[in-house]
């Protein structure tokens, strides 16, 4: 039977408020982490060296092939034992970090590979370094057409923050089943956290789409 109390609702909101803050922060640090390695792993496959290329290649693989909160007990528990002791925050942030480094170095490499081979050799032709000729000439030219696949992992880093809840982060959803398991009540918690998370989802999907249209309009793509 439905059984919605809102007298219970405003007194858990509080909680919530600030779990979100928390869950924001998470998925904040983890998508930085994110983007720049992601970009590590996407240049280290097209060095010269081919062990590098293959070890770096295998590395992603595994990552995209095994499970997130997989990663996320191996980093928190297993880590101590290689000498790694993280607080729950930590390990979450990096492990959540290095799982979609994985896929954010696919996208890069796509946005790479769209870079017309007439901009490669004018580079070598103008004798710009490696490091010049990526960060001055491909690696702006990369990104417009990889903001889209950027733009749905950072919606899908912030739905994947409940896996965090499983070594005692307390974001959103660890906030609610605390809450339920406090004062048997789920419905209201539970209700509120999707809630909040279509309330965050919803306008940022948005809102990326618009940045894209403006840069692209910006870069005369469209």
């Amino acid at each position: 039977m439905f059984d919605w109390r809102w007298d219970f609702t405003w007194q858990i909101l509080p909680r919530l408020v600030i779990a979100t803050g928390n869950t924001l922060m998470a998925a904040g640090f983890g998508y930085a982490i994110a983007v720049v390695l992601g970009l590590v792993f996407a240049l280290a496959q097209r060095t010269p060296s081919r062990t590098l290329t293959f070890v770096v290649r295998e590395a992603v693989e595994f990552i995209r092939s095994t499970p997130l909160v997989l990663q996320i007990f191996f980093v928190f528990y297993v880590g101590p034992q290689f000498g790694l002791r993280l607080s729950p925050w930590t390990a979450g942030m990096i492990a959540i970090g290095l799982h979609y480094a994985a896929y954010l170095s696919e996208v890069y490499r796509g946005g790479l590979d769209s870079v017309p081979k007439g901009q490669w050799e004018a580079a070598t032709s103008l004798n710009l370094s490696t490091t010049r000729t990526y960060f001055r000439v491909i690696i702006p030219q990369a990104l417009p057409p990889s903001l889209a696949g950027m733009g749905n992992y950072l919606v899908g880093i912030f739905k994947d923050t409940p896996m965090l809840s499983v070594i005692g982060v307390a974001e959103l959803m660890h906030t609610a089943t605390a809450i339920g398991s406090e004062t048997y009540r789920y419905l209201e918690p539970y209700t509120l956290v999707g809630l909040i998370f279509l309330a965050i989802s919803l306008p940022t999907a948005a809102g990326i789409r618009v940045f894209e249209r403006w840069v692209r309009r910006k870069l005369g793509l469209s």
